[in-house]
């Protein structure tokens, strides 16, 4: 059977991701420092209302919280012992809101990286990581994720193991880097490079790209390394809402509705087919993606300068 995001991709020209998990529930009383995944079971109706939210704001898919929620990183919280039920959890509590939503929406199970720096170079290694992601995926499958969502990774190592983890649960996946300024992540893979890997890959994703970063504009620029590699999987473009501050009890990002709705335009103009947004992105940054995506015409294929012009330019507004 085809899987539902596939099949979306088919009858649509674009999805509408949803947008920061972490940061919106922290605006909502999460404590700083204190671990998202943990209120999967300490605050459930929290997290099911923001998915609705996201959903209400127009989200065609939504993320399961449960970005830290494998065991390397659940150990920082005296939590490793609780992967299966965190993030079985996870993944019914994003069930439960979709199943109101009325029409299809896609729930992703969301992994993060293991916190760990991969061997060479590190101590964690492609096979221990592996089985640290499938342990993850295992439940958020078992909970009713439709397909897993693979962000914020660093390394190729970890991103063959993750691959191989969705691999072994038998699951659809879509795969995302986070880039720097610079064009290569943190651990020096660049866009192309990140491209020629997917193309490598024995269970390659339904769609791949780049999620986080220091904002939608420097994001873009990173995506589209992918397409000059010559990749035709379909591209994922998920920023940051620019860059935090904190503001009156709470954090603020610096992109405002209107630039992630230019954001999003720009993205589907360069031939992004699953736009959406990452750290500081609210649901009125979501429904202002979403509006401008179905008023605004298609327009030609931007260029880097205008890329930077036009988002700049917005930036410079406020």
């Amino acid at each position: 059977m085809t899987d539902l995001l596939s099949r979306l991709l088919g009858e649509r020209p674009w999805l509408l991701a949803d947008g920061a998990t972490g940061t919106n529930l922290y605006n909502m009383g999460l404590a700083p420092g204190a671990a998202p995944d943990l209120w999967c079971e300490t605050h459930p109706d929290r997290v099911r209302e923001l998915h609705r939210q996201m959903i209400g704001a127009g989200a065609d898919l939504i993320l399961t919280n449960s970005f830290g929620a494998n065991a390397s990183r659940l150990r920082l919280a005296g939590a490793s012992d609780r992967v299966a039920s965190l993030n079985l959890a996870a993944a019914r509590l994003a069930r439960e809101a979709v199943a109101e939503a009325g029409r299809p929406v896609v729930v992703a199970g969301s992994m993060g990286p293991t916190g760990e720096i991969m061997a060479p170079m590190g101590r964690m290694t492609e096979a221990e990581a592996t089985r640290l992601f499938t342990e993850q995926a295992e439940a958020l499958k078992q909970g009713g994720a439709d397909l897993l969502w693979i962000e914020t990774i660093s390394a190729a190592e970890e991103m063959r193991a993750a691959a191989r983890a969705a691999q072994i649960v038998d699951l659809p996946w879509c795969g995302m880097m986070s880039f720097e300024p610079g064009g290569r992540s943190v651990m020096g893979v660049s866009p192309p490079q990140l491209a020629k890997l997917i193309d490598r890959l024995p269970h390659p994703p339904v769609a791949y790209g780049a999620n986080c970063g220091t904002g939608p504009a420097e994001l873009l620029l990173a995506v589209a390394g992918f397409s000059a590699a010559g990749c035709e999987r379909a591209l994922i473009a998920k920023p940051n809402a620019g860059v935090p501050r904190y503001q009156d009890g709470g954090l603020i990002y610096d992109a405002g509705p209107e630039v992630m709705a230019e954001f999003a335009v720009l993205a589907r103009d360069l031939g992004v087919r699953i736009v959406g947004g990452c750290c500081g992105t609210t649901p009125a940054h979501l429904s202002a993606m979403r509006e401008a995506l179905q008023s605004r015409p298609r327009g030609p294929r931007p260029t880097a300068d205008a890329i930077s012009a036009r988002i700049g330019a917005l930036m410079t507004d406020r």
